[in-house]
């Protein structure tokens, strides 16, 4: 066997549908399209919500109201600095820092509130600090950096 001795199996292959082209090819005239009418004719496309011309149950539903686009809001998680404590002194505490000791759960933006008191000097990065958490940082003498 060759490959230019392979042929499809008998029954398998059907010969392609030559359309107007005659009356001696079995679909002249009107080419297989029946007669008359818009479907007939070239370049028809109906909507999909076309029923025949009777008025579509898409227009007969009342339409009420307006829903307005709703913004996504921008969530923090928050680090009081009671929790920066476990860190050690003139450490550069980050988000990544904050997630491997599990004080940070999410890969959400990081806000820090001044809850409790902090004992070592920190430079911290998050995203966001309250004003009272940048002073309190401040008076230690640690330093904060916003992020994004």
């Amino acid at each position: 066997m060759k490959l230019n001795e392979l042929k499809p199996s008998s029954g398998s292959h059907h010969r392609r549908k030559r359309i107007g082209r005659g009356p001696g090819s079995g679909h002249g005239k009107t080419a297989t399209r029946g007669h008359k009418g818009q479907k007939s004719r070239t370049g028809v496309a109906f909507s999909r919500s076309f029923e025949g011309g009777q008025t579509p149950s898409i227009r007969k539903i009342p339409k009420r109201g307006f829903k307005p686009i709703k913004r996504k809001k921008r969530e923090y998680e928050i680090v009081n600095l009671e929790q920066l404590n476990r860190f050690d002194d003139g450490e550069t505490v980050d988000k990544t820092k904050m997630r491997k000791a599990e004080l940070v759960k999410k890969k959400n933006l990081v806000k820090v509130l001044a809850r409790g008191d902090l004992k070592k000097k920190l430079t911290i990065k998050a995203d966001k600090f309250s004003k009272k958490a940048i002073e309190v940082i401040s008076k230690i003498g640690g330093k904060t950096e916003t992020t994004s």
